[in-house]
């Protein structure tokens, strides 16, 4: 009880850390952004043929990844696709449909990372190239403490102009991740990430636990040469139909078991201390 009391004070002393998750292929098996496509032709805001270009694209990014050229490209045309979309009406049908189609495709092995590293006391922070207004409630789905996405320049007619504000991609996650650590304490060398492409390395590097997750073959030539952990994610499945035991904990909930803990292990030093007392003043007057 006294070495557990001990340990608890002890890690409460240290740096704070976390684990930074790419989103797509990592924590679930197909890129946020396109899975919504169907979703965004029933709300009208693009045609059949949009769908169809779309679907192709989810189709090559799922069958080896994505490169630096391919990457371009598709920033490219969803950036020029989603000129004049209303920003609102693009936040509603995310919510609308999210449980529907993120929740499926969430990866079992991912979220039950996600918890131990909460347990373990570290922040959770999302890394997507993908939209803002789709990767932020995927983060709060998951219970993500912070989320770094690509945010795109909203007109005073509330729509999307087409251009660029922030692109969360390369050596930029790499970036957000250090100026995250300056201002929230992290210790870089003890923190985690987790993605499966190569131009992820910045990031990867980043920390002092980096783990390529389904990677791609070039990330996957990258993370042998440097003897970096290779995982592979291959069981999507609902968070509800996990194991209870595994579910989804709110960071209170987790800070709340840390302080019965505590308070437990408080408690049993005194009465350990009471007990060695009477003890004591038992065999002084025996």
């Amino acid at each position: 009880m006294v070495g557990a009391y001990a340990a608890l004070v002890e890690n409460h002393s240290l740096p704070r850390t976390a684990a930074f998750f790419d989103l797509d292929k990592t924590v679930i098996a197909k890129s946020s952004t396109l899975t919504f496509s169907k979703s965004f032709y029933q709300g009208g805001l693009i045609n059949r043929r949009a769908v169809l270009r779309t679907a192709y694209s989810q189709f090559v990014f799922l069958a080896g990844g994505a490169d630096h050229d391919q990457m371009e490209r598709m920033r490219e045309y969803l950036s020029a696709l989603c000129k004049g979309w209303n920003v609102q009406q693009v936040r509603e049908i995310v919510a609308e449909t999210l449980h529907d189609l993120i929740d499926p495709i969430i990866y079992d092995e991912a979220a039950s990372l996600i918890e131990e590293h909460h347990t373990a006391g570290r922040d959770v922070v999302i890394v997507s190239t993908s939209g803002a207004e789709v990767v932020e409630p995927i983060g709060e789905m998951l219970g993500a403490d912070r989320v770094v996405a690509t945010r795109m320049v909203v007109g005073d007619d509330g729509c999307f102009t087409g251009e660029i504000d922030y692109y969360a991609y390369g050596p930029t996650k790499a970036e957000a991740v250090r100026q995250l650590a300056e201002s929230e304490g992290y210790d870089l060398a003890r923190c985690y990430a987790y993605s499966d492409s190569i131009t992820d390395v910045p990031m990867l590097e980043s920390v002092g636990h980096p783990h390529a997750v389904n990677p791609d073959r070039a990330l996957r030539r990258e993370a042998l040469s440097r003897d970096w952990p290779v995982l592979v994610f291959n069981r999507p499945v609902r968070l509800k139909q996990r194991v209870p035991g595994l579910s989804m904990s709110s960071r209170p909930a987790l800070v709340a078991a840390a302080a019965v803990g505590a308070a437990a292990a408080t408690a049993g030093l005194v009465w350990y201390a009471s007990r060695r007392r009477a003890n004591a003043l038992a065999s002084v007057t025996t």
